[in-house]
């Protein structure tokens, strides 16, 4: 990964210009999905394909293959942990989620994933950490700064 061109995108994603952040976003993303070239791609395409088609079983094999064969893929943890929150075993999706950000700390979407899972769980001042994390990220992201109030108002 050119870490100076992730760093450049990283800055654009606080930038006040919505167009700029969006073409970020989708740039951070394309690199983090390509990271390892497009085997690693086919794999996570074809996952996402069975999770759709509703062969659970079959996307977490070929998931767990992948990580096996490549574990500094952080999108492969990434899409396992999405798959585990899907199916609602948010134990499993926070080690997931958590293991892509030891790999990649910046990883806004985990982050995100982290805080959902929290929230799931009820724990939602773990929730508004990991939520915080991910604006210090993505400082414009309403989604994020939408559930730290949910959060807020549960504890309340």
């Amino acid at each position: 990964m050119d870490s100076l061109s992730i760093n450049s995108l990283l800055e654009d994603l606080k930038n006040p210009d919505i167009s700029v952040r969006e073409q970020a976003t989708r740039k951070i993303w394309r690199i983090w999905f390509q990271q390892k070239g497009i085997y690693g791609l086919e794999r996570i395409d074809h996952s996402q394909k069975l999770l759709d088609a509703g062969e659970i079983a079959q996307a977490e094999k070929l998931l767990t293959e992948l990580i096996e064969e490549q574990p500094d893929f952080a999108e492969a943890w990434n899409r396992r942990g999405f798959l585990y929150y899907s199916i609602g075993d948010y134990q499993k999706s926070l080690v997931d989620c958590q293991m892509v950000i030891q790999i990649n700390p910046v990883h806004f979407g985990a982050l995100h994933g982290i805080g959902l899972c929290y929230a799931a769980l009820k724990q939602y001042s773990q929730a508004i950490l990991a939520f915080r994390q991910a604006l210090k990220i993505q400082p414009y992201s309403l989604v994020n700064q939408k559930l730290i109030l949910e959060c807020t108002l549960r504890l309340s």
